[in-house]
């Protein structure tokens, strides 16, 4: 089979990368991951490069060429440097705490809410209307950020509730008085 297409992924200095049958397994100075491939492409180590190729060039293919490319180089950048995403809260006597490693937020219900902290995840608390979330997995970082604005999605007409930072609402008109 010849090896069509192929996608570079530089690895910095401090990281290993273990590649055996179709895990490529990533370590460096924030921890591990790994990841499964699948048996379209082929994943090698070039030096200080590891090489992602397809074998043809099928729809199937060229989606999961750019797919695990994209994976393993999110790996090497969760061991090296960490994802992060930031949010806000915004409404009268909303906040939010951190107790121990979990985050305890007040969001207008009867009662505060409590977010445990997953294995990887930890969460920062700048200002009380702040919410950091970080890690070295993007897809589970990405995830808990959902979820924590699951928790008071924000409403169109005050804009109160939990947002993503710089994220846009389009906020609508109230009633007009006549």
């Amino acid at each position: 089979m010849s090896r069509i297409g192929k996608l570079p992924i530089s690895i910095p200095a401090g990281v290993e990368v273990t590649i055996k049958g179709t895990e490529v397994s990533v370590k460096g100075p924030k921890g591990t991951l790994s990841v499964q491939h699948h048996g379209n492409v082929d994943v090698q180590r070039d030096g200080e490069v590891l090489v992602v190729r397809r074998f043809d060039d099928s729809r199937q293919a060229r989606a999961f060429h750019g797919l695990y490319q994209r994976l393993i180089s999110n790996c090497v950048t969760g061991v090296t440097t960490g994802f992060s995403k930031e949010l806000e809260i915004q409404g009268v006597g909303y906040r939010a705490a951190l107790q121990g490693k979990d985050l305890n937020l007040s969001l207008g219900y009867s009662h505060p809410v409590l977010v445990k902290a997953p294995t990887g995840i930890t969460f920062q608390v700048p200002k009380q209307t702040t919410v950091i979330v970080e890690g070295i997995d993007k897809q589970v970082v990405g995830q808990i950020a959902s979820e924590i604005r699951k928790l008071r999605p924000v409403e169109p007409y005050k804009g109160k509730g939990v947002r993503y930072l710089n994220e846009h609402v389009i906020r609508k008109a109230g009633k007009s008085a006549k």
